[in-house]
């Protein structure tokens, strides 16, 4: 991952967490999702089946915060992002989720909060997950 020209994070085998976060979000949603992000079993066992988790095949995750999730694009052509914390809680709320994973033990490399950045993937498998932190609780 890139900003300004300059790689700010890298990881191996692991997971790339895209983070968005909506005004009324908590702390307990942060724990939530570092909850799920560190136990999920999304990686293959020698039978192919997905029975390990991130932290099973000591991988790393890569923690991007990307506020245009929370976009609505139901009306017109432009999305809104009304339903997106300002600025300031996204960020609080976003260093919490890190806190809260590494707290796991799980190595995580990190974005940079608000910065333009470029996000090369290597989507090495089927998964791709939504985790919703209102709808767990």
């Amino acid at each position: 991952m890139e900003a300004d020209g300059l790689e700010i994070g890298r990881i191996g085998l692991g997971g790339l967490v895209l983070v968005g976060v909506e005004s009324g979000d908590a702390e307990e949603d942060a724990e939530y999702i570092a909850g799920k992000c560190g136990s999920l079993r999304v990686f293959d066992d020698p039978s192919g089946r997905l029975n390990f988790s991130v932290r099973d095949v000591r991988g790393s995750l890569l923690v991007v915060s990307q506020f245009t999730l929370c976009a609505d694009t139901r009306k017109g052509r432009r999305p809104s992002f009304a339903a997106a914390a300002p600025p300031e809680e996204g960020e609080r709320l976003y260093g919490v989720l890190i806190e809260r994973i590494l707290a796991r033990g799980i190595e995580v490399s990190t974005g940079r909060f608000q910065a333009r950045m470029q996000v090369h993937l290597i989507n090495d498998g089927p998964v791709t997950l939504l985790l919703d932190s209102r709808k767990g609780r």
